[in-house]
């Protein structure tokens, strides 16, 4: 079963490639694929590419990064590849990886091939005919965050993952790191950003913990069954080794409550509104009470998620400001960094 909100759409003249080479290095690696009978590109992307390869007798996905600037250590395909492949046998809801590909002859760029996980991913809204109850919305938000808790407690030097990152450190180097990001990327229709950028530096803890984290956990990036119970998770181009704190944080920066103002629920691209979903300091509270950690200092958790996804924001709209993109999903997210700017700014008072 596949929900509406996860059906790929036409590709994007911007985003297409030789179909045939690609097909051609895809029948040397994978068996049993047949013909290619269609392309068709998810409308997603605000990051790395994601395509439906439809053959005749099997479906893949295929991940490659985007055209333009991109963060040095962003969109690396062999590094997403091999998080997967490591990870997935100790924490079974990464979706299989299939073949990676590292030569630009064939599309131009590295890219990886996997598995398609057929299932349900919850976006903006509920697909059209599902409902739930109060009391399932809750048990399904608590159930999704138990595969985070369980992704903080992988042993990451027995998944052969202790090179991942850089380790302690971790809560200094984000705070340096997207506060320049900010700047290279910040355009004249964007707030200076000097004051939030000053403050998180000033308030930030050390690290609680330092563990495999997955950075953009949410329910847009989760596959789920019939039953509402977690198939996958997706997207782990920006997992690291980090502090299991700062990666709650960034999850919950996307999750906007019914009572948050009309700017956040414009934003809003997960059903986190809906009545019986936990609050954001529900979900934080138990994930502390189930992993024992403290968040004695959440303030700075809450303002810094906010000026990370205001960083995010602002690259992806540095992107289409430069012409390197003319997705125009894109051409209003600079309205959202000034927001987000304001929300750290409310928190820091």
């Amino acid at each position: 079963m596949s929900a509406p909100h996860d059906r790929p759409g036409e590709l994007r003249e911007e985003d297409a490639f030789d179909t045939a080479a690609v097909t051609a290095w895809l029948k040397s690696q994978v068996d049993g694929l047949g013909e290619l009978l269609e392309v068709r590109q998810y409308p997603g992307g605000a990051s790395n590419l994601t395509y439906l390869l439809r053959f005749a007798e099997r479906e893949l996905i295929l991940r490659r990064p985007p055209a333009g600037q991109k963060a040095k250590s962003a969109h690396d395909m062999q590094r997403e590849y091999r998080v997967q492949s490591r990870l997935r046998p100790v924490y079974p809801f990464v979706p299989e990886v299939l073949a990676m590909c590292t030569d630009p002859a064939v599309l131009g760029s590295d890219f990886y091939v996997m598995e398609r996980l057929d299932g349900i991913i919850l976006r903006g809204d509920l697909p059209e005919g599902m409902t739930l109850s109060e009391q399932d919305a809750r048990a399904l938000a608590f159930r999704t965050f138990d595969r985070l808790i369980e992704l903080h407690q992988v042993d990451a030097d027995a998944a052969g993952l202790g090179d991942l990152g850089k380790g302690a450190g971790y809560v200094a180097r984000q705070v340096g790191g997207w506060s320049q990001r900010y700047r290279r990327a910040r355009t004249p229709n964007v707030p200076q950003a000097e004051d939030v950028i000053a403050w998180v530096d000033a308030n930030q803890p050390d690290d609680v913990a330092i563990c495999v984290i997955h950075n953009d956990f949410r329910f847009d990036n989760v596959v789920l069954s019939e039953s509402l119970d977690v198939l996958g998770v997706l997207d782990w181009e920006m997992a690291t080794l980090g502090d299991p704190l700062m990666d709650l944080a960034g999850s919950l920066t996307y999750w906007t409550q019914a009572d948050d103002d009309d700017m956040a629920q414009l934003m809003r691209k997960q059903p986190s509104h809906l009545p019986g979903m936990p609050t954001r300091r529900e979900l934080m509270e138990y994930y502390c009470e189930r992993t024992g950690l403290s968040a004695g200092n959440w303030t700075f958790y809450e303002v810094f998620g906010a000026f990370r996804l205001a960083v995010i924001m602002q690259q992806i709209y540095y992107r289409y400001h430069a012409g390197q993109t003319h997705n125009p999903a894109f051409a209003e997210l600079h309205r959202f960094v000034g927001y987000l700017l304001d929300r750290c700014r409310a928190g820091m008072a």
